[in-house]
């Protein structure tokens, strides 16, 4: 009864864990429509860490700044 309590908690959990599947654009449009969600996602980002602390955990978690590598 055990093994199988950890067994569906470890498919669970690796499950959970896996990015939703997003089919690659076959049109030039979903291609431009793809293209522009990115970049409006982008922009908020920035607008975030512009308002943020920069001397905080979270600045430098979700900031980095552009060309650096991440650690």
């Amino acid at each position: 009864m055990i093994r199988i309590l950890i067994l569906s908690g470890l498919l669970l959990s690796s499950v959970a864990a896996c990015a939703p599947y997003e089919p690659e654009p076959v049109s030039a449009w979903q291609w431009q429509q793809r293209q522009e969600r990115i970049e409006r996602q982008e922009a908020e980002r920035l607008r975030r860490c512009e308002a943020m602390d920069q001397q905080s955990e979270r600045y430098a978690r979700e900031c980095p700044r552009t060309g650096a590598s991440p650690s």
